[in-house]
């Protein structure tokens, strides 16, 4: 199973500490060799970013930087699990070595093999 993990940083806007970094690129070596970590990337800061929201056929754009700060994405990884419990305890690792901060996890939908040979 695939699951993809949004990273939410303890401290949005701040930038990683040397420690962090450090710690973050060894784990993320790790994981790769291991398997279990497909892709990841961090995100820059808010202030680069925008919004883009359809409403009612409306389309409403805001540049950031955005207020809502517990809310910022900083990055994400997309990883390998045999189960949902999996997926949380390698979060729970990369939380730790990252520094905290909180992780939404969602598995994503698998294409059955039939159908993915059609196409």
């Amino acid at each position: 199973m695939r699951f993809l993990c949004l990273y939410k940083p303890g401290k949005p806007e701040r930038p990683p500490t040397q420690q962090e970094m450090a710690g973050t690129g060894k784990l993320i070596e790790e994981a790769m060799k291991a398997g279990w970590l497909i892709s990841t990337e961090g995100c820059l800061p808010t202030a680069a970013g925008a919004r883009v929201r359809l409403s009612d056929g409306k389309c409403t754009i805001t540049d950031g930087p955005f207020p809502e700060t517990k809310e910022v994405i900083g990055g994400f990884a997309i990883i390998q699990a045999k189960s949902k419990q999996e997926a949380i305890e390698y979060t729970k690792y990369f939380l730790q070595v990252a520094g905290g901060g909180e992780t939404e996890i969602r598995q994503l939908h698998e294409m059955p093999a039939a159908s993915a040979a059609k196409t």
